[in-house]
């Protein structure tokens, strides 16, 4: 009399449990990693927003333009932080011209800092951002 007609399930062969075994552990460090990049990235794309409300509320501006990539450099050390920071925009999509609004301050190079009346032009490192505007960096 065969397994099947004892009405005992069919045994799988021991290849075919312990690959679905290793797929199982793949999955599941797979998943752990995935946990952990995740919590690091949020963890430190958001450590930075009590500084950049602090240069907001201190009227500290960058302006920049969508295609300049010192620009995208100096935004992603805020990671997502950035959206606190007061921004212009000086590229009109579309177009050559630049926002009247840079045209009008006056902005040259990119990206620009304003620090109650004073400029820099080009990336800052944070830290140099700090000094300049009073507003402290997280500690970590």
């Amino acid at each position: 009399m065969s397994a099947r007609e004892e009405g005992n399930p069919i045994e799988k062969p021991a290849h075919v449990t312990s690959g679905i075994r290793v797929l199982v552990i793949g999955f599941l460090i797979f998943a752990a990693f995935a946990g952990w990049a995740f919590w690091l990235r949020h963890s430190r794309s958001s450590r930075y927003d009590a500084f950049a409300q602090c240069l907001a509320a201190k009227q500290v501006k960058m302006y920049g333009l969508y295609w300049c990539t010192h620009c995208a450099e100096q935004e992603r050390m805020f990671g997502s932080s950035f959206k606190y920071v007061t921004y212009i925009e000086c590229g009109v999509k579309g177009s050559r011209q630049e926002a009247p609004e840079c045209v009008q301050a006056q902005v040259k190079n990119f990206p620009t800092w304003e620090f109650s009346g004073t400029r820099h032009e080009g990336v800052l490192p944070l830290s140099d951002i700090s000094e300049r505007s009073g507003c402290g960096l997280p500690h970590f």
